[in-house]
């Protein structure tokens, strides 16, 4: 992870054995949603992302890369496995027979921009969003973008929140911090998930 790329401003809250809790400050983020399958969804909503940032707005304004690129889920259905999901109900994402979902993916924008001075996108499949202060339990793991390893990484992640006593209030997110050029054992990926903080 290059030091001059801006990644979202965080506080460490609690360091556990096999995640870190962490709270956000509000940030920006564009976003585009695609169907397509885990490994290819970031690479296709990344062309359009970056297509904005670099000058595809009303502003032709060329804006900063940050890091990470999320990726998350936008469907909900019920599961049968027992890690909850959702504070109400056990619930997760599971892939259409064809391997397809629809994933939300998205690039943070610099802090130096509001929802006011940020350009439009031209590109009508790009929304902008706030995203409020939230606290994140985030599991950091080095290696390859495959979906086995993510879900093993997720599955880690879910059972030492639930043996912790956590509340989760959303899907889980795909953190990626590197380049597709990069090498896959050079890789930063992060497994992150909006918890319930404690009081």
């Amino acid at each position: 992870m290059a030091s001059a790329i801006e990644t979202p401003q965080h506080t460490v809250v609690e360091t556990h054995s096999d995640f870190e809790l962490r709270r956000y400050a509000p940030q920006i983020v564009a976003e585009v949603e695609v169907e397509s399958t885990f490994e290819n969804a970031s690479g296709l909503a990344f062309r359009i992302l970056a297509d904005y940032i670099f000058g595809n707005n009303l502003s032709q304004k060329k804006m900063s890369m940050t890091a990470p690129v999320q990726q998350q889920a936008s469907e909900k259905i019920a599961m049968t496995a027992p890690v909850a999901q959702q504070p109400t109900a056990e619930t997760t994402v599971e892939p259409s027979p064809n391997g397809k979902q629809r994933y939300r993916v998205n690039f943070f924008m610099p802090a130096e921009y509001t929802m006011e001075t940020l350009p439009k996108p031209n590109n009508q499949s790009v929304t902008l969003r706030q995203i409020p202060e939230r606290v994140m339990a985030v599991r950091r793991y080095r290696g390859g973008w495959s979906q086995e390893r993510y879900r093993a990484e997720e599955r880690r992640l879910l059972e030492a929140l639930r043996a912790a006593g956590f509340t989760i209030k959303d899907t889980p997110i795909f953190n990626r911090y590197n380049s597709p050029f990069s090498l896959p054992l050079m890789r930063i990926n992060e497994v992150a998930i909006e918890v319930q903080p404690r009081t």
